[in-house]
């Protein structure tokens, strides 16, 4: 089975998953450091790229090409843009857009997309709603990303464009690479920020705890799901 990339944004977002993998060997490339073990049994590979789209977009295409990720999961925090995004709701991304990049970039030059968004793995989908059937504070909808912490200033012209959930730096950049590459992608990731709760020293209060939210969704998502052409085993 190839191995499943974990992708966050920060140490802090990272953190969570560290102390579950077994098997742990540790290398490091692009000034990157990349985790590499089992999770709950399943091989994976995980780090932490840094924050905004570049950085992002460089470390899932080192997970596909050095190690062969086969699916890379983007974990850790989101700002709420949609009133039912409140504090530690934990948002699946359907599918994902760039709010600070023009639309025909994508569509009217390579990769050539039919709209700006990027969709989530129909698989990952599936499994993400057989844990939201019996799990509270999972919602599923629409990302946005772009290269801003957003204010109320943004928070009106980002919500009439592209009617989001959640916003956050990266979720975007991880999907455009996946999707050039044919490889899944879901983002889950929790809310540390809203419009009624708004500023950088809210989400500094709140990133701990969401991202420990967040890496236990991720965990459920990954027991429920299994890779186009894998079989259950025996008795499964």
């Amino acid at each position: 089975m190839q191995p499943i990339a974990i992708l966050c944004p920060s140490d802090t977002e990272l953190d969570p998953f560290l102390p579950l993998l077994t098997e742990l060997r540790e290398h490091e490339q692009a000034m990157l450091r990349i985790y590499q073990g089992r999770l709950d049994g399943l091989p994976v590979v995980a780090l932490y790229s840094g924050v905004c789209k570049v950085n992002t977009a460089l470390a899932v295409q080192l997970l596909l090409d050095r190690f062969g990720a086969g699916a890379i999961i983007n974990c850790g925090t989101c700002g709420g843009m949609a009133p039912e995004a409140r504090l530690f709701e934990t948002v699946i991304t359907t599918e994902s857009a760039y709010h600070d990049v023009a639309g025909d970039i994508l569509t009217d030059f390579h990769p050539w997309m039919p709209t700006v968004w990027f969709p989530s793995d129909p698989g990952l989908l599936a499994a993400a709603r057989r844990v939201a059937d019996r799990r509270q504070h999972l919602l599923l909808g629409r990302t946005v990303s772009g290269e801003q912490f957003i204010t109320q200033e943004n928070r009106d012209r980002i919500r009439q464009c592209f009617g989001p959930l959640s916003v956050d730096m990266e979720s975007a950049a991880a999907a455009h690479v996946c999707y050039v590459n044919r490889v899944p992608f879901l983002a889950v990731r929790t809310v540390t920020d809203t419009a009624a709760e708004a500023g950088e020293e809210v989400f500094d209060r709140n990133c701990a705890r969401a991202s420990e939210i967040s890496a236990g969704v991720v965990r459920e998502i990954l027991r429920e799901w299994r890779p186009a052409g894998d079989s259950p085993a025996p008795g499964c």
